[in-house]
Parts: structure tokens; sequence; C-alpha cells
């Protein structure tokens, strides 16, 4: 199985977030493409079983620029693809995240795990959890 685990941070929180869903995922025995949006290679990712997504909530709770360049750049290509998003945040409610899951939904990709999203700073409970959102997103 080949998983793409692609993420942006500002301050680092879905940095941390990212690497304990990537250590999860790379213990599973998986082939792992991971990296940060900006950088991200697509057809690498397009190729994966799995994409997992990570961004934290911006502004008005938008996406972080580089990963919105980088979905709007494989939206159009998820059909039939097994998709999840998860992300940081400071204020709001995780709008962030519900619009994204739409777009991912209208791709025509299914949504592999709910969305994830962790308050400020992961910690210890929050990174186990992430742990444990990977290996269900990958099943």
């Amino acid at each position: 199985m080949k998983v793409a685990v692609i993420y942006a941070s500002t301050t680092g929180n879905t940095e941390a977030m990212a690497n304990a869903i990537n250590e999860s995922v790379a213990a599973s025995g998986a082939e792992v493409v991971f990296g940060t949006a900006d950088s991200a290679d697509k057809d690498a990712v397009l190729s994966a079983d799995v994409i997992l997504l990570g961004s934290p909530a911006m502004g008005d709770e938008v996406l972080e620029d580089s990963v919105e360049d980088f979905f709007a750049g494989i939206e159009g290509s998820l059909s039939g693809k097994k998709v999840a998003l998860f992300g940081s945040y400071d204020w709001g409610d995780g709008q962030w995240l519900r619009d994204w899951e739409d777009r991912v939904k209208s791709s025509g990709a299914s949504i592999a795990a709910e969305s994830l999203m962790v308050h400020l700073t992961p910690e210890d409970t929050d990174i186990a959890k992430c742990k444990d959102w990977a290996a269900e997103a990958i099943k």
C-alpha cells in the first residue's frame, strides 16, 4: 500500500500532527510519500492508495495558501481516491475542514476517516489520536 501524507504548517502544530501521522503510517509497513504542500510531487501523491492532507486554519477558516494551491492542482484527479483531512486551529469551530471535506466529496473521492482537528499545540493525547487516526484512515 502507498500512502501520501502532505501538509503545511505555519506554527509547527500541523507539522507535529503530520509527523505523528507519518510515524503511524510508516509503522504499518506502507510506502509513504511525505512532505509539505509547497514541494509535493502531484503525480507521486496521486499514485497513492490513500491521501492524507493537512492544513492549519487560516484567516476566516480557510486553507493555508500552499495547501490551497496544491489541492486545487489535484482536486480534479481525486475521483475514486481515498482521502482524509487533518489540521490545527486556534479559533473557530472547524469550518475550514468541513468545507475542505465537501470539496473532497465533490471531487468524487471517498473520505477515509473523519477529519481530525487539534486545538493549538498537540499534547501527548493529541499525538496519540493522530497515530490512531492514521491507522484507521489507511485500513
